[in-house]
């Protein structure tokens, strides 16, 4: 297994260094474990677990196997604790850092993989979705957060360093999902090292929009749940008659990283802007097979 990029989050802000930058170039990822605070991280699952965010707002996206992983997306950050985590300068400055200038928030989401049932997600670059919502380049980025331990048993993300130097390729639908030409991905498998990227919950990946990606099934007894969070370029602002349902370019409000835990409100999702997936081209969602959706 290829060594990871990683790094550890020091005290409450997170300083972003030559290494990193080099690291994020290089490679087109950056680990950084324990990003979210044990209190942070059980504020967070707070939210996600006690509210009608899942039940209101979740969907599937099949995989080619017919099982699926599910997901509720927003394209507003909104004022709750996940909307703080969304303009946190621990995850937005250094999102600025990376791609080298100023980034709004482009979307988040909740993605679920219950035990036993919970889909893949098919290897394919953010930016072969992003692309057909007129993103010219692809100057953007996405952050995983790991809300649940992330495990080879339970689906983590398996990536390809190195791939976002080799371009946007094709995509196409892959059962409800888009995903990028498999003989492609076969092929850069022979040159770049396949990594499992094990993560313990607090943990973060930073990985630029053209790093191929996927994720295998669940099939353990453990629930994997992650909150994932993009941000492009303010001057990569979508074409506009393409944009839609993503937002263009709205300036993004950065709030202390203090704010998660100050934040207040659990419950009310009111200005997030929630996608309803039958407007969504990339994605053919399956909004009736919800499952068994399970807490921690």
């Amino acid at each position: 297994m290829a060594k990871l990029e990683e790094f550890k989050m020091e005290g409450t802000d997170l300083e972003v260094t030559e290494e990193m930058l080099k690291a994020f170039e290089e490679q087109g990822y950056i680990l950084v474990r324990g990003l979210l605070s044990e209190e942070e991280l059980t504020k967070v699952k707070h939210v996600l677990e006690d509210s009608d965010l899942v039940s209101t707002h979740g969907y599937g996206i099949p995989d080619s196997s017919g099982r699926m992983p599910k997901m509720v997306l927003w394209r507003a950050p909104g004022s709750d604790v996940t909307g703080m985590i969304c303009r946190c300068e621990k995850i937005v400055t250094t999102s600025e850092k990376l791609l080298g200038g100023e980034v709004y928030h482009y979307s988040s989401k909740l993605m679920m993989k219950e035990p036993l049932i919970g889909g893949k997600q098919e290897w394919h670059q953010d930016y072969g979705y992003w692309y057909q919502n007129g993103l010219l380049t692809p100057d953007a980025l996405s952050v995983f957060v790991a809300v649940d331990k992330c495990t080879k048993a339970n689906g983590c993300l398996q990536i390809l360093p190195g791939s976002h130097k080799c371009g946007r390729i094709e995509h196409k639908m892959v059962s409800g999902q888009t995903g990028a030409d498999l003989d492609r991905v076969a092929e850069l498998c022979k040159q770049l090292p396949l990594t499992h990227v094990e993560m313990d919950a607090g943990d973060a990946l930073f990985f630029h929009s053209n790093v191929l990606h996927m994720s295998d099934p669940n099939d353990s007894n453990d629930r994997r749940w992650a909150l994932i969070m993009a941000y492009n370029r303010a001057s990569n602002n979508p074409v506009e008659r393409l944009a839609a349902p993503f937002p263009r370019y709205t300036p993004t409000v950065k709030v202390p990283n203090s704010a998660i835990l100050s934040c207040t409100n659990v419950s009310d999702f009111s200005g997030k802007a929630f996608l309803n997936p039958m407007d969504d081209k990339t994605v053919k969602a399956d909004t009736n097979k919800q499952g068994n959706l399970q807490k921690a």
